[in-house]
């Protein structure tokens, strides 16, 4: 039965309204678990063991009362609760219901007074603090749970007698507050690390937990700083009262520009200056007392028995003031202050006359909760709300802040980003990345708690709202709001955001769905604080409720987006029990969304993207399970481009064990291109043919057009490696035909791009290769496949003289394979780049780029290109004379090379040909240049064909042997002069003339 909540009528369970009196029912809420960070407090009595021996049982009942009522009253006027009495310790806990900012100050300031309470009894005892995450329970709940307490509870043990230890958390929080002194790093009972520990020395009075620094840079605040400036002028000129009241967040310079204001001001006026309190006793007119106070006026003068007479007295007195001098009565934090402080200050704004009085109050927007018609009405009122500062601004305060060493500008960015342009964040974030010196940039516990308690401040619907959208992220949804929240709150989500949006803490956005309202978080830290907040258990609810709401919505990045959100719903269930039965069917469902957002990312040309999605969609599924076997194909296709041989090699063995046919065909051929291009193999090459051939006939049985053009794709470059570039282009095309037919898929890129490179190195000469490239490029869909096409083209017209153009080409279609994270093609590239500059003349540009190209290579573990660039900048050494780096060079691709790449074989022979006619050794020269001749000869790469008969001819030079020489010279110029590459030919003079051969 449901009893309503209204005329408490008993009603069936499954009644939406009330039989009696018609009110909804809605069934109660459970309990709203939350995680936070709190601050904990453990006391115990020293000898309390003693003490009741020699102590008569109600004597020490009596006394032992005294005590905990002392305890708890100095908790509880610092706000903190009394979690437990157990025995004669006490557990305290700062930061529930409700959290403060300054809930470590205040317990901090508890143990302060406990300790001097408890000395008063005549009694000793250790006392721990300690701040951390917990979990808390709902409303009226004081168990809090997490490892923050046992680091309290062990502080306290480790405490000395009449000693109180406080967290390295804590002492953050405080640190501007209270002298303390380090003790030797503790181990504790339970802690893997020792624990930094803090003995609390003394509290200073009055101060605050993190210090207001006047002295901060006041950064790109000219136009408030000019409106403030003239309200007060105007109230001089004028002999008027005037309220000027400064708006902002914590943090966002409201101090710094009035510290500003008042160094303008200077000795022209009186300044009385007050601030308002968040928490303790006699704080109504506190500001006042310190205002009377520093001009020596006794409060009891002031401060009457009713409201109006202190109002009346107060207002007086300033009015007599302005004989002298004008006064400004600067009132800080007034968000905090007592009604009757309010009423006190609107009554100077509303009836002073004929006085110079300009009050300056200082609020954070909060105030508006309180009084919502702050100001207004007023003739006399202004109010300037202070925003964040701006990109620019932001990197002026970091240089300002930092004069000893110019900032990283990565850095600097990130702390702009991760600041959101709120001087103090910009200022704690500098300091912790400084202190830290990782150049991680973290939330220092200082704005944590700043945030956490301007979240709990919310209403609980407010909140609820809040924390729904976070799930969704930094840009959220009313529609998406509204379905996470619970039956009671969905009623009022428009105007709970209404709220958000009137406390600043969200604004209106576009939305990614028509018809839907689109918000963002003001500050991405606010998003953050909100969504630690909610349990675990409840993230991975909402998380995956927001995917399915998600998936009804038609969206370009959907899959992406789902599998995100489940991915995290899978993540939280694991850490809360990795056996939890719902786990396999949401790793399943995670796994199928990040793949199709993975492949599509591969289709699109996005490596960097795919491998990332690919390898999170096989990390959600346990080793050897099918569904992650199937994924093999595409991560080994991202892998190609990354380098990382160890993983893609783990992924061949565990994709070997695949029960699907397709997928081992697929996953062969995969295996068969990785041995190609440099991967280490345990079969031949015949009998790498034959199980390329069996899996084509799978694949071809089962229609699997996409499988049969990789079969043509292994084939390709088969022949690439042998330096075939017409047998290339042929494979190429069955390849393209296959795709076609499959709808296009990622492996159209590398298919494309190597037929394009057969025209620049193959037999077709060059101005119809040009036109043979030019229409391919035509036709070219995507960044990289005209990025490959710039390249081929780039490389073709260097060879007829239009360097400036090939340049510009080759440069551009290089950074965009940078850009798409393929670092081995980008890297493999430089050797295009490399070759224009070779035709270009310039020898020093020709090694800049190569020993580029070689860094990354070289950093991402590549064997596929990285042999051939290093003979390619051996080659540049060489004719540069630098014959020991030469050497060293050909060693190094010697041992990398893979034993079907031709090329490098061609290049080392004729090398170390040359490297053995310059050492006298004519008769081994001559083998080896010849030998690197009769490969090339096996091809049709005219370049190489030249070259290796020109290091032919060469050698026979070295040898005196002129007449060889120049047969082999003409020959080899022939080949030039075949493709139609005329920069090529012209080089090849040049270094014959030096050489002494003539060729007719």
């Amino acid at each position: 039965m449901v009893t309503c909540p209204s005329c408490a009528r008993e009603n069936a369970d499954d009644a939406r309204f009330c039989s009696a009196c018609g009110s909804p029912l809605v069934a109660p809420e459970p309990a709203r678990e939350q995680r936070k960070v709190v601050t904990v407090l453990f006391c115990d009595l020293v000898g309390s063991t003693a003490l009741g021996e020699s102590t008569d049982p109600e004597a020490l009942r009596s006394r032992m009362r005294r005590y905990f009522d002392d305890l708890r009253q100095i908790i509880e006027r610092h706000g903190g609760v009394v979690e437990k009495f157990v025995g004669d310790a006490v557990m305290a806990v700062f930061g529930i219901p409700v959290s403060h900012e300054d809930d470590a100050l205040r317990a901090v300031r508890a143990a302060s007074e406990m300790r001097a309470a408890i000395s008063a009894h005549g009694l000793e005892a250790r006392i721990g603090v300690n701040t951390g995450e917990v979990v808390v329970g709902g409303e009226g709940d004081t168990l809090v749970t997490g490892d923050a307490v046992n680091v309290a509870a062990r502080l306290e043990q480790a405490a000395a007698a009449g000693e109180a230890l406080i967290g390295a958390e804590t002492r953050a929080l405080v640190r501007d507050a209270v002298r303390t002194e380090a003790v030797e790093p503790l181990v504790l009972k339970g802690k893997s690390e020792p624990v930094e520990a803090f003995r609390l020395v003394e509290v200073l009075a009055g101060a605050e937990s993190l210090a207001r620094h006047p002295e901060t840079p006041l950064v790109g605040r000219e136009r408030e700083r000019q409106r403030l400036w003239r309200d007060y002028e105007d109230a001089v000129a004028d002999r008027t009262c005037r309220l000027f009241t400064l708006l902002g967040p914590a943090g966002i310079g409201k101090s710094r520009l009035v510290a500003d204001f008042l160094e303008r001001v200077g000795d022209s006026a009186d300044v009385l200056r007050g601030r308002c309190l968040h928490y303790g006793e006699g704080i109504t007119y506190w500001p006042l007392v310190e205002m009377l106070l520093a001009i020596g006026v006794d409060p009891d003068d002031v401060i009457g028995t009713s409201p109006p007479e202190t109002q009346l007295a107060f207002r007086r007195l300033l009015e007599a003031r302005v004989a002298d001098r004008p006064q400004v009565v600067v009132i800080d934090d007034l968000q905090w202050a007592e009604p009757v402080f309010i009423d006190l200050v609107e009554h100077v704004a509303d009836l002073s006359r004929d006085a110079p009085i300009f009050l300056l109050c200082i609020a954070r927007t909060e105030l508006l909760d309180v009084r919502s018609g702050w100001g207004g009405g007023k003739m006399n009122a202004s109010s300037v709300l202070l925003e964040p500062l701006g990109a620019e601004e932001c990197a002026e305060l970091m240089e300002r802040l930092v004069t000893d060493a110019p900032l990283d500008a990565e850095l600097r960015e990130r702390i702009t980003i991760a600041s959101a342009g709120n001087p103090l964040f910009v200022e704690e974030m500098l300091a912790m990345v400084r202190e830290g010196g990782d150049g991680e940039i973290a939330v220092p516990p200082t704005i944590q708690a700043l945030l956490q308690a301007r979240i709990d401040s919310l209403d609980g619907d407010v909140r609820v709202v809040m924390e729904r959208g976070a799930v969704e992220g930094e840009v959220f949804h009313r529609g998406a709001v509204a379905q996470l929240s619970p039956d009671p709150v969905r009623l009022g989500v428009e105007a709970h955001l209404a709220t958000l949006v009137r406390k600043e803490l969200i604004r209106s956005v576009a939305p990614t769905f028509p018809e839907d309202e689109g918000f963002r978080f003001r500050h991405l830290l606010i998003r953050d604080a909100a969504y630690e907040s909610l349990p675990k258990a409840t993230r991975a609810q909402l998380h995956e409720r927001f995917a399915d709401w998600l998936a009804t919505h038609d969206l370009v990045e959907g899959d992406e987006i789902v599998g995100y959100h489940l991915e995290q719903a899978r993540r939280y269930r694991v850490e809360l029990d990795e056996n939890d039965p719902a786990l396999p069917a949401l790793s399943a469902r995670a796994a199928e969304h990040l793949a199709a957002a993975g492949s599509g990312a591969l289709d699109r040309g996005d490596f960097n993207a795919g491998r990332g999605l690919l390898r999170r969609a096989a990390a959600v599924l346990p080793p050897g399970d099918e569904q992650r076997l199937a994924l093999a194909p595409d991560l080994l296709v991202a892998l190609g481009e990354s380098g990382d041989r160890s993983e893609r090699n783990a992924v061949f063995v565990e994709a070997r064990r695949a029960s699907n046919p397709v997928t081992r065909a697929l996953v062969a051929l995969n295996e068969a291109i990785f041995a190609l291009a440099g991967g280490p193999s345990g079969v031949g090459a015949d009998e790498r043919r034959a199980l390329r051939e069996e899996a084509r006939a799978v694949l071809e049985e089962a229609g699997h057009d996409e499988g049969v053009a990789l079969y043509w794709w292994s084939v390709a470059l088969e022949a690439w490696f042998a330096l075939h570039a017409a047998e290339t282009a042929s494979a190429c095309e069955q390849a393209l035909a296959h795709l076609e037919r499959a709808g296009g898929t990622r492996l159209e890129i590398p298919v494309r791009a190597r037929l394009l490179s057969t025209f620049p190195f193959g037999p077709t000469p060059v101005g119809e290769a040009i036109d043979r490239v030019k229409a391919i490029r035509h036709g070219a869909h995507g960044a990289l496949a005209e990025a490959w096409s710039r390249t081929a083209l780039g490389r073709l017209l260097a060879m007829q003289g239009e360097i400036d153009r090939a340049r510009e080409l080759v440069r551009g279609g290089r950074q965009a394979y940078f850009d798409a994270g393929l670092l081995m093609s980008a890297g493999g590239m430089s050797m295009s780049e490399a070759a224009v500059e070779f035709r270009a003349g310039d020898l020093a540009e020709v090694e800049r780029v190569l020993r580029e190209g070689l860094e990354v290579l070289e950093r991402i573990g590549d064997r596929a290109y990285y042999p051939t660039a290093a003979l390619d900048l051996a080659q540049c050494l060489y004719d540069q004379e630098r014959y020991d780096e030469v050497g060293r060079l050909c060693e190094a691709a010697r041992e990398t090379t893979g034993a079907d790449d031709l090329v490098n074989f061609v290049e080392l022979a004729g090398l170390e040909g040359g490297l053995l006619a310059r050492r006298g050794r004519h008769e081994e020269a001559g083998k080896h240049a010849r030998g690197a001749v009769e490969l090339a000869e096996t091809t049709d790469f005219f370049e190489k064909r030249a070259w290796a008969r020109l290091m032919l001819a060469e050698t026979l030079a070295l040898a005196g042997r002129m007449d060889g020489a120049s047969q082999e010279a003409a020959l080899g110029l022939s080949h030039y002069d075949a493709k139609g590459d005329v920069t090529g030919a012209a080089r090849a003079r040049e270094r014959l003339v030096m050489l002494g051969i003539e060729v007719a």
